[in-house]
């Protein structure tokens, strides 16, 4: 792709490196949402100390939502669409950490790390987004 006459394409390096962002948060959402699937003991001990009624059926929707955003993200073809729906899947998990006081870098930021490594991948590896969002030298 060509923007203002300049090509758009990324080093191997920047796209590895942004296959190997999106695989980490890949792995990451995949073993999230499996657990939540089971859902273990400690899904359901922290679903209730984050104000959520105890119910599997609801650690299930969880678990199901996050990896149906997980596989889309996954896919190049709906990547971004993956993507867009991450990011809200993220903010709720931000929300629901700042609504219980929980510790800001370790536990409130962490959907932000996480929806970083989400778009940072996805830039990094995709030449649609870098054509969408051209950063200049």
């Amino acid at each position: 792709m060509e923007i203002n006459g300049q090509t758009a394409r990324s080093s191997s390096k920047a796209i590895w490196t942004g296959r190997i962002l999106s695989g980490v948060v890949i792995l990451f959402m995949l073993f999230d949402g499996g657990i939540k699937l089971v859902p273990l003991d400690i899904v359901m001990q922290a679903n209730a100390q984050l104000g959520y009624p105890d119910s599997v059926n609801l650690a299930r929707g969880l678990g199901v939502l996050g990896l149906v955003c997980t596989i889309l993200y996954a896919m190049p073809r709906t990547s971004v669409l993956g993507a867009i729906l991450l990011t809200g899947y993220l903010g709720g998990a931000i929300a629901t950490q700042l609504r219980v006081g929980s510790p800001v870098f370790s536990h409130l930021l962490f959907g932000v790390y996480l929806g970083l490594m989400v778009w940072g991948g996805l830039f990094l590896r995709d030449e649609r987004m870098r054509a969408l969002i051209p950063f200049s030298r």
